[in-house]
C-alpha cells in the first residue's frame, strides 16, 4: 500500500474514532468527587476482604 493512501486511510479512521469518543464522553466531575468515590470503593474492597479472611473455612478433603 502506498504511504499516501495509508496516511489518508489512517487520518479518516482517526477522525471517525474521535467523533465516536466524543459521543461517549462522561460528564466531568470534580476531583473531590472522584477521590471520594475511589475511597468508598477501596473501603468496600477492604471490608469484603476482611470478612472473607475471618469466615470459617470448611475442609474440602475428607479422608476415608
Amino acid at each position: 500500500m502506498h504511504a499516501d493512501v495509508h496516511h489518508l486511510l489512517h487520518a479518516a479512521r482517526a477522525s471517525e474514532l474521535q467523533c465516536e469518543a466524543t459521543a461517549f464522553r462522561l460528564p466531568r466531575t470534580s476531583l473531590r468527587t472522584r477521590v471520594g468515590w475511589t475511597l468508598v470503593e477501596v473501603g468496600l474492597r477492604l471490608t469484603t476482604q476482611s470478612r472473607e479472611a475471618t469466615a470459617p473455612r470448611t475442609a474440602a478433603f475428607h479422608p476415608a
